[in-house]
């Protein structure tokens, strides 16, 4: 799952159980900054509990310090738990939605594209599709490069999304207490797909 280089750096893509609170993106982003690393992909979604969301991140770089990283994630007061799930058994997916120009004439040829990618169409226009693609980054880059040639107006992608395949949660996230910011304490329970 995880691409290796030859300098022993390797793509790592890492999920992160955070509360849903203001400025915590900024500070998981932020601490990715301040140690050099590009992140190649992020996506942040509000997870099965209204008061947690999911960080989903990919970056390039060596084991040793993607470590320390996850460490120095897991001591922001906001972020329950930071998992590197690159070595995991998990299911990957992004979402692009891209006009084309589709002129009458050679609109069945990209019909006939989006259906081979199994994607659809969600908005016509006299000369452009609206076209939503999902699946690996992989299958994304594809489709970009089958519709070049036809003019790609304009491109949108939410960036990787992944879970741990299988019936469990992300590993130590059964159970998560939050921290008491002033107010009552909270307690949420986050739970595997299969219970929900």
């Amino acid at each position: 799952m995880a691409v290796q280089t030859d300098s022993g750096r390797r793509r790592h893509l890492l999920s992160a159980l955070v509360q849903n609170r203001p400025g915590v993106l900024a500070h998981v982003s932020g601490m990715f900054a301040s140690r050099g690393f590009n992140i190649d992909s992020l996506a942040v979604g509000e997870t099965e509990d209204p008061n947690l969301s999911r960080i989903t991140v990919v970056v390039m770089g060596d084991d040793r310090h993607l470590e320390q990283v996850r460490k120095q994630l897991e001591k922001i007061v906001t972020v329950v738990k930071v998992h590197d799930i690159s070595s995991e058994d998990y299911v990957e997916r992004d979402l692009m939605l891209i006009k084309v120009q589709a002129p009458a004439a050679v609109r069945a040829e990209i019909q006939a594209l989006v259906d081979i990618f199994r994607g659809r169409v969600v908005d016509v226009s006299p000369e452009i599709l609206m076209i939503e693609i999902s699946g690996k980054e992989q299958k994304i880059e594809a489709f970009i490069e089958q519709v070049r040639p036809y003019g790609i107006h304009e491109l949108a992608r939410t960036g990787r999304i992944a879970l741990v395949r299988g019936d469990r949660p992300m590993e130590a996230d059964r159970e998560v207490t939050m921290p008491d910011t002033g107010a009552a304490e909270e307690t949420a329970e986050v739970r595997g797909h299969s219970e929900l």
